[in-house]
């Protein structure tokens, strides 16, 4: 199948897209955040949740569910190595890749607006 204009555009986007995240990368590594106990708590048990088998054949939404509790799994790791407990938040140090997945998680799940 042939691809359109529009989606070669799209795929050189793509290419550029990767050069910045390439370029950011090494400006950008961690950042001290809050989360509340439960959410913290969330992704701890993501953490320690032993996964059985293998993913696979997968639909997209699937990998994409996949992908996103790997990534809720990665902070909890953080969470349990380095956060510390602030009243009723506890403060960690996230990964930039880490952040950037719970916002885009947020953003596909309308659970906060993309702002114009």
């Amino acid at each position: 199948m042939d691809e359109s204009q529009e989606y070669t555009r799209y795929r050189q986007d793509s290419a550029i897209l990767a050069e910045i995240g390439r370029f950011l990368g090494p400006q950008v590594t961690r950042l001290s955040l809050r989360l509340s106990r439960d959410l913290a708590g969330a992704a701890i048990a993501a953490w320690e949740r032993d996964e059985e088998g293998e993913a696979g054949q997968e639909t997209p939404e699937q990998a994409r569910f996949r992908d996103r509790a790997a990534s809720l799994a990665l902070i909890g790791l953080a969470v349990s190595d380095r956060g510390v407990a602030s009243g009723d938040e506890i403060v960690v140090e996230l990964d930039v890749t880490e952040v950037a997945a719970a916002l885009m998680a947020a953003y596909d799940e309308d659970v906060i607006p993309l702002e114009s």
